[in-house]
């Protein structure tokens, strides 16, 4: 390089310097330039380890433009990848896509964290707690990482998910933990970010996306038995509620086209999938606006009582629409869905749910709180009093319903009069499963900006003992009320407690433990194996648990009625 430029320079300056040559001196030493740099080096010569490319055949009498000199520099070369996921449901999708991703490109999974040339963590902010454990979890690795042999490839660490867009520059600069960050819209960045950590070099990508869905990624589906999946069908949440920090982690609302989910859960059934689980931060706010046939004037309908921060949102297939044609795929496949918002449970939803023998009879109604106040200082947009109205005509739509609900405790301002109407409310309701959590805030929420955390810690973990009490005592109710009743149970595999005896959950969602014993299919005994719906009497009941005997192999479709008829029947 350095010849050729002086080279280039020397002739420069003789063409420039005499006036006195003449232009057919001129004209030759022009030629004589032009063949010099005929002979000096070409494009692919500045590309280190790569072939010159060859010419494409030309079709149509185009020339075709080859890039697969660049297709190097995206390979995995067979390096072993190894997943660490944290938190929600989401994440575990998000593994699936990265990790579909990352096989495209020539990486391969290991279960094996030894045998790992990479390990990726995927995230979760939701609360302090989640992140201190991969804080605790990366210096491990880094331990890890020094004991690795010299002889082996070197170890890379990156974070993926929510944690790494909100803590990228501590991530990166605390230790030198990490080799590379992904946010939750950089997942098609991953082989990219991979190849400048082998360089030596720091990578990430953490910028949000308006439209990233990953909607054309099949995503590589690892359930331990292969019964169940995730599919998820949108992203983001626009609702902004002042304690949650999702929306500035995962970005805006954006919903995947129907016609790639509808895609998804055809091949999902071909491959004997029992049930599938749509997945969104707010789920239920499903709204297609990929074709133009889809975008009507029509607005959005929200529950009665029910309200947002932002503008109503017109056109767009809804979550109704989806829910409908998914269902109609697969009879026998159980359909769920989570994460919903109450605001967007309008009739049509409930409905459907009614009618669709295989669309699960649970529904999550998160509330968060009893009391109006701190509803309010939530933003979440409804009161109690629209809250029970809705848990009313729920159940009025769909007897036998299971509902389930989030609760924090220690919310900035709550009182004890606010602490009591939330036990209330809870007592009020009955719920079967509930999540509940002390209140932590975290940096960037409307809260942070706003509010003053002033419930001390002491208060918070008391209030939280204590919702956790009502509740169990309010599940343990509802739940020995199914004593006796005959539930289809999809078997989940074998129980964690005792080799001989099965796991499974319930239309409800609930957890059935019993015995393995072989039970009458066709007037055959057969034995019973994951993915398999039985029919169990239940025995025995606690706030988490039902016990019981299965007596029969059957299907979804087969024997949902007789389940139903003696449920409402022990339930009266």
């Amino acid at each position: 390089m350095a010849k050729l430029r002086a080279f280039i320079h020397y002739a420069q300056t003789r063409l420039c310097s005499s006036t006195a040559v003449s232009s057919a001196q001129r004209r030759m030493t022009v030629h004589q330039l032009r063949d010099e740099l005929s002979k000096g080096p070409r494009f692919p010569d500045f590309i280190q380890e790569v072939s010159p490319p060859k010419p494409s055949p030309a079709r149509n009498g185009e020339l075709q433009d080859d890039t697969s000199y660049l297709t190097d520099m995206n390979t995995g070369h067979s390096r072993k990848v190894y997943f660490e996921t944290y938190g929600c449901q989401m994440n575990v999708n998000d593994t699936d896509i990265a990790m579909s991703i990352l096989q495209s490109n020539g990486y391969q999974r290991t279960k094996n964290l030894n045998q790992a040339d990479v390990v990726l963590l995927v995230t979760c902010s939701i609360r302090e707690k989640a992140e201190q454990t991969i804080w605790n979890r990366l210096q491990q690795l880094k331990a890890m990482k020094k004991k690795r042999l010299k002889s082996h490839v070197p170890l890379k660490i990156g974070i993926l998910g929510c944690m790494a867009e909100r803590l990228k520059t501590e991530l990166l600069e605390r230790e030198k933990l990490v080799d590379l960050l992904a946010g939750p819209d950089a997942y098609r960045d991953l082989p990219r970010l991979l190849t400048v950590a082998e360089g030596g070099q720091q990578a990430s990508n953490v910028l949000l996306s308006l439209e990233e869905t990953y909607a054309d990624i099949m995503p590589v589906q690892h359930a331990p038995q292969g019964y169940s999946a995730f599919v998820s069908i949108m992203r983001g949440c626009d609702n902004m509620c002042s304690y949650c920090i999702v929306p500035f982690t995962r970005g805006r609302e954006r919903s995947r086209p129907i016609d790639s989910i509808l895609e998804e859960v055809r091949l999902l059934s071909d491959q004997g999938v029992k049930e599938v689980t749509l997945l969104g931060q707010n789920v239920n706010s499903y709204r297609d606006t990929s074709e133009e046939q889809f975008c009507g004037s029509d607005t959005t309908r929200l529950s009665r009582g029910f309200s947002t921060v932002y503008k109503a949102k017109k056109g767009g297939l809804r979550f109704s629409d989806l829910l409908d044609r998914v269902s109609r795929i697969d009879p026998e496949m159980r359909i769920r869905f989570t994460s919903p918002h109450p605001k967007d449970f309008p009739d049509e939803v409930l409905q459907l749910i009614a009618e669709r023998k295989n669309i699960c009879k649970q529904l999550h109604l998160p509330a968060q709180s009893g009391s109006n106040k701190i509803l309010q200082a939530m933003r979440r947009g409804y009161t109690q009093e629209a809250y029970l109205e809705l848990v009313g005509n729920i159940k009025r739509v769909i007897p036998g319903v299971s509902l389930s609900s989030d609760f924090i405790s220690g919310f900035c301002g709550e009182t004890e009069e606010d602490h009591q109407q939330t036990l209330s409310l809870i007592r009020a309701v009955g719920y079967n499963i509930g999540f509940l959590f002390a209140y932590c805030m975290r940096k960037k929420t409307h809260a942070y900006h706003r509010l003053e955390d002033n419930v001390p810690p002491e208060v918070k973990q008391r209030r939280l003992a204590e919702c956790i009490d009502v509740f169990r005592e309010e599940a343990a109710r509802i739940n020995a009320s199914l004593i006796g009743s005959t539930q289809l149970v999809l078997v989940e595999g074998e129980s964690k407690r005792s080799v001989a005896d099965f796991c499974g959950r319930t239309d409800g969602n609930m957890k059935v433990i019993f015995p393995k014993d072989d039970v009458p299919a066709t007037g055959v005994n057969a034995p019973i194996k994951a993915g398999d719906y039985v029919l169990v009497t239940i025995l025995s009941a606690t706030s988490q648990t039902l016990r019981g005997r299965g007596h029969s192999l059957s299907s979804l479709s087969g024997s949902l009625e007789q389940c139903l008829s003696s449920n409402m029947h022990t339930h009266s």
